[in-house]
């Protein structure tokens, strides 16, 4: 089978060497030209990705990714520790809590490699370009589809680069990231217009990058995000002695736009006790990296039953984006294109309507979910922080969201809350079943007057920023 991949980001690559494995011909067309160089640095200092717009903000490859790597392409692990990734537990910051008390045996699960971006993005390119069976070719820009003109639905039969040449595809496979022109084009061709859904996320991020001189990392917070008064916060270890930093705030707060100045970001990081020593212990080697437009999208080429047209399908964040925040956007990406594999190696493409059904189907059953719960956090997260900003207490009688935040607390009270959690986070299992597991929810409930994770409140983070500027 010939299948043409628009996109060479995290989503495409993968799809493209699991695709190979499988004996398939895969073609992938990327829009940047540069390609990522030999190293890390060079791929962090000097790989341009302007397709790419959080290229440089703070990512990770949750457990779940780094296993289906592991599994299934294990030369591209072997690429990222060569390039500098380390093995990274994601609860290894809350064994030595006396209610955690230590590793246990499975928890191995927990494990992921921590590298930046760009470098991850490196690792997977470097392993395609030594694959049999792929093509990567950069600085080719898709700009429209080919098709065999059906009228009622039509089937997809290759694409039309910018420069005008012609590439036919048994299959093609949108891989081109949240702001894939797909849609257009294939409304360009005479198909129904896809569905799209949106809404701002409503959030805005300020991260920041260090590096240790030795190459040793700060002590490693419980779990690596936290909710608080007004601000969220994430610390994302990476390769080669480098970690991010990152503080999520609502984009309507505009006393927190003051984060944008370092010496602000560093005053307000300082109040954290999970951030702090983060923020301290190397050197920054970046400015404050803002980023707007956090939006969650979702887009479904199966409109009432039946595909828009067939031959193409979309993967990653092709087909939906989520909030940033939870970091789940490379693990969601990743396990689309091995979602993508398996229906193919179970329908095939003989009948293209089913194969697009079946694909829709897994797609919406498998991480739907994950998309619908992250968009409704958005909208409860927003109103907690405007009853925030007017000192008021968020009030809401949705019982997904009280439990969510009496998770948030127990978390550290409890070794089986704690792993359920982390599962849940690591996308590992889905909440329903981790939740499930005995004594669980009758755990959390106990816990949940415990206290909300140490950290400022609004007054103190407020006055931080005054005496900032």
């Amino acid at each position: 089978m010939n299948i043409v991949v628009i996109g060479g980001g995290l989503a495409g690559m993968t799809a493209a060497l699991l695709l190979a494995r499988s004996g398939e011909q895969v073609t992938v067309l990327d829009r940047d030209v540069t390609n990522p160089g030999e190293g890390a640095e060079e791929a962090w200092e000097q790989w341009q990705r302007p397709g790419v717009n959080q290229f440089r903000h703070p990512h990770i490859m949750l457990p779940a990714a780094y296993q289906l790597l592991a599994a299934e392409v294990p030369e591209a692990v072997a690429e990222l520790q060569a390039l500098g990734a380390a093995t990274h537990n994601m609860l290894a910051g809350a064994y030595d809590l006396p209610a955690i008390g230590g590793r246990l045996e499975g928890d191995e699960r927990f494990d992921t490699l921590a590298a930046r971006r760009p470098v991850i993005e490196a690792a997977l390119g470097n392993t395609a370009a030594k694959t049999a069976g792929i093509t990567v070719r950069r600085g080719v820009a898709v700009a429209g589809l080919l098709s065999d003109g059906g009228a009622i639905r039509p089937r997809v039969t290759g694409v039309r680069t910018r420069d005008g040449e012609s590439i036919a595809a048994d299959l093609v496979v949108d891989a081109g990231g949240r702001n894939s022109p797909v849609a257009t084009m294939l409304v360009d061709i005479g198909a129904a217009t896809p569905v799209i859904t949106r809404h701002d996320t409503g959030f805005l991020a300020y991260s920041r990058y260090f590096r240790s001189p030795d190459g040793s990392m700060p002590a490693q917070s419980p779990w690596p995000l936290e909710h608080h008064d007004s601000i969220s916060l994430t610390t994302v270890p990476g390769d080669a002695g480098t970690w991010a930093l990152a503080l999520f705030v609502a984009a309507r707060d505009r006393e927190l736009r003051a984060l944008s100045e370092p010496a602000a970001w560093q005053r307000v990081a300082a109040l954290y006790p999970e951030m702090a020593h983060w923020s301290t212990y190397g050197e920054p080697i970046t400015g404050v990296l803002a980023m707007s437009g956090m939006e969650a999208r979702h887009r479904r080429i199966v409109v009432d039953g039946l595909p828009v047209a067939t031959g193409i399908l979309s993967i990653g964040d092709a087909w939906a984006t989520t909030d940033p925040t939870f970091g789940m956007g490379i693990t969601m990406g990743m396990s689309h294109a091995l979602l993508l594999r398996d229906v193919l190696r179970e329908q095939g493409i003989g009948d293209l309507d089913k194969l697009a059904l079946r694909f829709d189907e897994a797609t919406e059953s498998t991480l739907g979910p994950a998309y619908e719960a992250t968009a409704a956090w958005d909208l409860h997260r927003l109103a907690q922080t405007d009853g925030s900003i007017a000192g008021l207490a968020y009030e809401t009688d949705d019982q997904d969201w009280m439990l969510r935040q009496a998770l948030e607390i127990a978390k550290l009270g409890d070794p089986d809350v704690l792993r359920a959690f982390g599962d849940v986070g690591s996308m590992l299992t889905s909440p329903e079943d981790a939740l499930a597991r005995p004594g669980v929810v009758d755990r959390i409930i106990e816990l949940a007057g415990a206290g909300a994770t140490p950290g400022p409140s609004r007054a103190e983070l407020l006055a931080a920023l005054k005496g900032a500027r």
